[in-house]
């Protein structure tokens, strides 16, 4: 089975969507499997990550925007603007896809992980993310 979620961003951020995840895992009635999860785009990433605490979230992103800052005189690709490869740069070090056990019907998720997309760009951005669930 499969899906495509559409995820709106508004600038770069945490954007939770483990509950459409579970929808689909609950709605697709399979007791066992694995689902796959995978971003289709080079400036956006996934991340299993604390869904109870939102300073995470804010330190993360922190975190990244020291790691990988826009104005870096170095970079070569500035065609979609000064935030475009520092995304890639981000996407690189993260992951486009994340696997996930399922049983009982359900994602094997600890009890504080949520699913993330993470997205990198400044401007808003319609995200897909495709749900893959096999036996």
């Amino acid at each position: 089975m499969q899906t495509t979620l559409a995820i709106a961003t508004n600038g770069p951020g945490l954007y939770e969507f483990t509950g459409e995840a579970a929808r689909f895992v609950r709605q697709a009635g399979m007791a066992e499997g694995l689902l796959t999860v995978f971003v289709r785009h080079t400036s956006a990433s996934l991340l299993i990550q604390e869904n109870a605490d939102a300073d995470v979230q804010t330190d993360l992103q922190n975190f990244f925007s020291h790691l990988v800052p826009e104005g870096m005189e170095w970079i070569t690709h500035r065609t979609e603007g000064p935030d475009d490869m520092p995304a890639h740069i981000k996407a690189a070090l993260t992951q486009t896809s994340i696997a996930i056990p399922v049983a009982g019907g359900r994602m094997l998720l600890g009890t504080w992980q949520g699913l993330y997309l993470f997205e990198h760009r400044r401007h808003p951005q319609q995200r897909q993310v495709v749900l893959h669930l096999s036996a």
